[in-house]
């Protein structure tokens, strides 16, 4: 395993220190032995300079990683004391350097390898006029700088009714839960069989097939429903991959949970229901993506998740003077976009949601209620903490080098939280490496409605539709696997991740095809293909002039997504 040695901080005291009296830096602060009064409080290395004219502070700079140089938060000091603050961001951190000018504490300079430059934003109010713009990203300086702005993000009349009932009306979690009863099996899609004219040899490329019943193994599903194109006529035999046709290295599956080999299905009952009819003969579409050829980012959403407590935390709220589980009720001065950044436009291939907004993203029973304010879910962007990571929780994280890991986050690993650049927590874990067999096995909270907090409805009916991801390991070859469930259980999620060998695999989110999307994205002659994994989630997709445009992709949205981008050496700026 790759380890990333931590550097220290001072081999970064270059782009910082050494300037004249006009400048002065702060000391690494510390962690926050308690609640943090902001998010910029809750960074604990963040370092701070502060430019002086005339003797008197005009500006101050907050590098919130040193290490990643992703995100700084500008102050711009006027002479009546008012202060305004800015969200900015470098379009390359890894290779660029943003800091206030020796010469004159109240201006930029970003460096890079081609050397220095200074930003000019003083003339014309350059910086308030930016802030004015209806742009959830404004370049400033050539776009070698962009100031991050929060527009109100797209929304569905469903999210909109539901966040209304939450938010506005007393019991209005009981009234959601009525109108998910009626949801549960409403996308289900019946798997419908017939036997293949031909069964495909495995491409070499891909994933390893499902390991399925041998009455399966040469069944091919009808898929009326899947939106990705491949080459498959007749139907995709069960269990099997096929490569899309937007986009190399992304491959295809379908998979129902009645398939699952009977050596799978016969084990592990202590931790796993029994799987009931509706839910064995309801389809699950996979999708792929090897890691070898693509970089996964993480955008928070303009609304979701939110950092205030969760309703579901009540006990530790009542005993808590703070607004938020980590001392803070808001992101402010922080700008969340809800949309891929534009310099990643062009190379990004596919997007999926995130997981559970607040309301649900903390435990209301079971141990993992009783500690920790309720372990709120913790989610990371751009190398800054926006929610504290919980240790024993499901994880996707994406270290600085690239690396993606899916796992459970423990205590020890808080010593590389500084080098993560990307971070979402969604619950328990639904399956992971058995230590003693090494085969894939489900979590140990996987039926257990309560304490593995897998929502549903009041009535503790678990089926519901659903999506996941698994990282699988293949010999040399890593792969990221979304899935979508048209309805199923936890149990049924963790024996159709088990056939296909995961390594790990997590809830994201449910209930609706808005709450579970995925878009693959193919870009030819400037036109660009929008492909969904169910046709019916393009109703998601906004619209700007009565045309539609890719969620995430062209326009902010109220919900946090995972984006894929295809590996460069640099990206470019």
């Amino acid at each position: 395993m790759k380890v990333l040695a931590l550097p220290a901080l001072w081999l970064f005291a270059p782009f910082v220190l050494g300037f004249d009296e006009t400048l002065s830096v702060d000391a690494v602060a510390a962690p926050a032995a308690s609640g943090a009064a902001s998010v910029i409080e809750l960074q604990a290395h963040r370092q701070r300079t502060v430019g002086r004219v005339d003797g008197r502070e005009r500006a101050a700079l907050t590098d919130l990683n040193p290490l990643q140089h992703g995100w700084y938060l500008l102050e711009r000091m006027a002479a009546d004391g008012s202060v305004r603050r800015y969200h900015l961001q470098l379009p390359a951190p890894a290779r660029q350097r943003l800091a206030l000018d020796a010469a004159d504490g109240s201006r930029l300079r970003i460096s890079g390898p081609t050397g220095e430059r200074l930003c000019e934003l003083d003339a014309d109010d350059a910086l308030a006029s930016a802030a004015a713009r209806a742009l959830p990203y404004v370049p400033l300086c050539d776009h070698q700088l962009y100031l991050r702005r929060r527009l109100r993000g797209a929304e569905t009349r469903l999210e909109n009714v539901t966040q209304f009932l939450r938010d506005r009306v007393w019991g209005g979690e009981a009234l959601v839960d009525v109108v998910k009863s009626h949801l549960t099996d409403a996308e289900r899609e019946e798997g419908v069989m017939h036997a293949a004219r031909a069964v495909p040899s495995s491409p070499l490329e891909g994933p390893h097939p499902a390991r399925v019943a041998a009455e399966y193994a040469e069944a091919a599903l009808d898929t009326g429903r899947l939106g990705i194109s491949v080459d498959a006529p007749e139907g995709l035999v069960t269990g099997r991959w096929y490569p899309a046709r937007a986009q190399r290295d992304v491959f295809v599956s379908a998979m129902l949970p009645a398939a699952v080999a009977p050596e799978i299905l016969a084990r592990h009952h202590g931790s796993v229901n029994t799987l009931d009819t509706v839910e064995r003969a309801a389809l699950v579409y996979l999708v792929a993506f090897d890691l070898a050829q693509f970089e996964v980012g993480f955008a928070l959403g303009t609304e979701h998740p939110r950092v205030e407590w969760s309703p579901r935390a009540a006990a530790a709220r009542a005993d808590s003077p703070w607004p938020g589980p980590d001392g803070f009720a808001s992101l402010a001065p922080l700008a969340m976009t809800g949309m891929v950044p534009p310099w990643h436009t062009a190379d990004t291939i596919a997007t999926f949601i995130g997981g559970f907004k607040r309301e649900h993203g903390a435990f209301k029973y079971g141990a993992f209620a009783q500690a920790r304010n309720g372990n709120h879910y913790g989610f990371v962007e751009q190398g800054v903490v926006l929610s504290s990571l919980k240790p024993g929780l499901a994880t996707l994280y994406v270290l600085m080098d690239g690396s993606v890991r899916l796992g459970t986050w423990r205590e020890r690993d808080d010593v590389k939280l500084q080098l993560v650049r990307h971070a979402r927590q969604n619950g328990v874990p639904l399956v992971e490496r058995d230590r003693e067999t090494g085969e894939s096995a489900p979590g140990l909270l996987v039926n257990r409605w309560g304490p593995g907090n897998w929502s549903g409805s009041s009535e503790s009916s678990l089926r519901a539709l659903r999506s996941g991801l698994c990282l699988a390991t293949h010999g040399e070859r890593r792969w990221l696997v979304y899935a979508y469930f048209s309805t199923a259980t936890p149990s049924a999620m963790a024996r159709v991740f088990q056939a296909y060998d995961c390594d790990y695999a997590m809830l994201l989110d449910m209930n609706a095809l808005v709450h579970t999307y995925l878009a693959l994205y193919a870009l030819d002659d400037q036109a660009l293909t929008v492909e969904h994994v169910v046709r019916e989630m393009r109703e998601a997709d906004p619209s700007v002039d009565g045309k539609p445009v890719p969620r995430f992709l062209a326009a902010p949205d109220n919900r946090d997504f995972f984006y894929l981008t295809r590996r460069r050496a640099a990206h470019a700026p």
